[in-house]
Parts: structure tokens; sequence; C-alpha cells
């Protein structure tokens, strides 16, 4: 396995290494929207190719995000309904190129994205409460 020199890699691979749970999460969701928003620029430029690339690695996340659910809570089933949705959209967006489903898809990601972020800065206040 190659070490990375670019300060920005080593940065960004320290950042995953110490980040929580709750944050990780929120990485994720970060990670699937850029790539969606890079598809849905490839698309409108006519990119199939990089919008094929873009979809994959954003489905990628997605089934990461389904995987680590724990299914013993009701939560963890309701976000595994969503996910395999989000998945069959992708596919779909990646077969016909649609960015209106690409855009469905980013709108749902968003709100997931901002509901886990409100859960990690509940967390942060509360450990500094704690403190």
């Amino acid at each position: 396995m190659a070490i990375a020199t670019n300060p920005y890699e080593v940065y960004k691979r320290q950042g995953v290494m110490t980040a929580g749970p709750v944050e990780l999460v929120v990485m994720l969701y970060d990670g699937c929207l850029k790539h969606l928003k890079a598809a849905r620029s490839a698309v409108l430029e006519k990119d199939c190719e990089r919008a094929n690339a873009a979809l994959l690695k954003a489905q990628d996340i997605v089934a990461e995000l389904a995987s680590s659910l724990d299914c013993r809570f009701k939560i963890s089933r309701q976000l595994m309904q969503i996910y395999d949705y989000v998945s069959r959209r992708l596919r779909e967006a990646n077969a016909t190129k649609e960015t209106g489903v690409i855009d469905e898809v980013m709108g749902l990601m968003g709100e997931l994205r901002e509901s886990w972020a409100s859960i990690k800065g509940a967390c942060l206040v509360a450990y500094m409460q704690e403190e």
C-alpha cells in the first residue's frame, strides 16, 4: 500500500482515521453528493463515461451506508428501504442519463446528510456539556 505524500491526502486520511461514527456517516454522504454533482455535470456535458464512473462511486457509497446499518432498530430498517430506493434510482440514472433522477437522489441524500449533521452537532453539544 502506497503512503500518501500529498499534504492534502495526508490531512484527509488523518481526518477519516480520527473521525467518530457519526462524522464518518456525514463524510460518506458528502462523498456521495460530490459524486452525484459530478455525474450531473457529466450528463449535461454528454460525457457518458465520466457520468457512469461518478454514478458507480455514488452507488458504492450508498451500499457502504446500507451495509453499516444495524437492522435490529426500526430506524435502520427504514433507512435500508431508502437506500434500496436510492440504489434503484441510481441504476436508472446510469441507464438513462437523466438529470432529473440524479436531482431527486441528490435531494434525498442531501436531506439525510443534514439530519446526520444535526445528530453530529447534538452529540458535540452533549459532549461539551459533560466536561
